[in-house]
């Protein structure tokens, strides 16, 4: 289960569909990830191929982070068995 958000333009994407506080062209691999993440009951479980599933390092080493779309990223911490500071981010 995701129980909380850093980025507002993704919860509502994920809530209601919007792509107002998203980039349009992602709107289907977002889908797909966010189902896949609210699944989830450990990081471990977004491994799957074509993800580029990853552990980050230095300032965000308690995220984990999928691809979405060349330098797009979905990141995410676990804290139990849900995702938590859910974010969408371009970081290169």
């Amino acid at each position: 289960m995701i129980k909380s958000w850093r980025h507002k333009g993704l919860k509502l994407f994920y809530e209601t569909g919007s792509t107002a506080g998203i980039q349009p062209k992602h709107a289907k691999v977002l889908s797909i990830l966010l189902l896949q993440l609210a699944s989830s009951i450990q990081p471990e479980d977004m491994n799957t191929p074509g993800n580029g599933f990853h552990k980050l390092r230095g300032d965000l080493k308690d995220y984990y982070a999928v691809k979405v779309s060349r330098n797009w990223r979905l990141i995410f911490q676990f804290e139990g068995k849900n995702a938590i500071l859910v974010d969408y981010i371009d970081y290169h």
